[in-house]
């Protein structure tokens, strides 16, 4: 278990990284991208682990890296857009 929530916590700021690096105006703060990758693929090795079992190593970390991009792609922000007012208002 320790060695696949190693890893997995190693693959999520690589995820974090490659995110910040292709999109570095829509996401906050680096220690919040590297702290969410990071949580997100910790928790996912957790979650894995305990639904795959202890026999099922690989799959737990690929299971923990989808997470944390899953966790990564919720801080992007959308493109900012010029808001125009409608008549109405």
């Amino acid at each position: 278990m320790i060695v696949e929530a190693l890893s997995a916590v190693v693959l999520g700021a690589v995820l974090s990284w490659v995110a910040l690096r292709s999109l570095p105006g829509r996401l906050p703060a680096r220690r919040t991208v590297f702290g969410t990758g990071a949580l997100g693929a910790v928790f996912g090795a957790s979650l894995m682990h305990s639904v795959l079992g202890k026999d099922h190593a690989a799959a737990t970390v690929v299971g923990a890296v989808l997470i944390a991009a899953v966790t990564v792609s919720l801080l992007i922000r959308p493109r900012s857009r010029r808001l125009s007012r409608s008549a109405a208002a």
